[in-house]
């Protein structure tokens, strides 16, 4: 068994590392392919429109459900060269109905982690997306008790992470970014200084993929949520 560390300040991710998310929206796609039906295109083509739309979307509207919606619509609306319906505009609604009001479904072993956890360290949160999408999510967990605080950002960048380290002042030598996300926990955390722990999740949104440094001495790999009381 690996030597647990000392005290330390642990940061963590919540969707897709604490409970699932993307799943959900993955579903929607899948049903909004099958639903468009295109003559000439296939599932993969109208995947890479739908992926482009989303990442410039990303930039400058953000995220969550309604910047979700806004980019199938444009999706709908390119393939088909003319603006979309009120008809299929309610249908793309419908496919994404089940995003709104959906019940946080934890990941196996997150809360007892938690538990054991916060007797030994400090613990954060630190979730990018639309605020009051984000506030009902961390309000329905159940996990709020086990954080010294909890944040909700428009971007996870090395900024981000280096403001995080100042307004609770911890070393960030010293801390441990927790996460799916090598585009948001694991390479801007590094970035500003942290240490991280990757988690993968099958199910991570495309656009948060990149390609981590298998030799960076900084990043921990761990195959579920529970290992990090190995570690820690």
């Amino acid at each position: 068994m690996p030597q647990r560390r000392e005290a330390a300040v642990l940061v963590f991710d919540a969707d897709d590392t604490l409970w699932e998310n993307n799943v959900l929206f993955e579903r929607v796609i899948d049903d909004f392919l099958t639903w468009l039906d295109h003559p000439t295109l296939d599932r993969v083509e109208i995947r890479a429109v739908l992926d482009d739309i989303e990442r410039a979307n990303a930039v400058a509207h953000g995220y969550g459900s309604k910047v979700f919606l806004r980019s199938l619509g444009e999706c709908l609306e390119k393939l088909r060269a003319r603006p979309a319906t009120d008809r299929e505009r309610a249908e793309i609604d419908d496919l994404a109905a089940a995003l709104v009001g959906h019940q946080v479904e934890l990941m196996p072993g997150v809360a007892e982690t938690l538990d054991d956890l916060a007797t030994r360290h400090e613990l954060l949160l630190l979730t990018k997306g639309e605020r009051e999408e984000q506030q009902r999510k961390l309000d329905a967990c159940g996990l709020l008790h086990h954080f010294r605080a909890a944040h909700i950002v428009p971007e996870k960048n090395a900024d981000t992470y280096r403001w995080l380290a100042r307004e609770h002042a911890f070393d960030p030598a010293t801390a441990w970014m927790v996460g799916n996300s090598p585009r948001s926990d694991i390479l801007p955390a590094r970035a500003a200084g942290l240490n991280a722990v990757f988690i993968p999740n099958e199910n991570t949104w495309v656009l948060e993929h990149d390609e981590l440094d298998p030799s960076d001495p900084g990043v921990i790999r761990l195959a579920a949520f529970p290992d990090l009381v190995r570690h820690f």
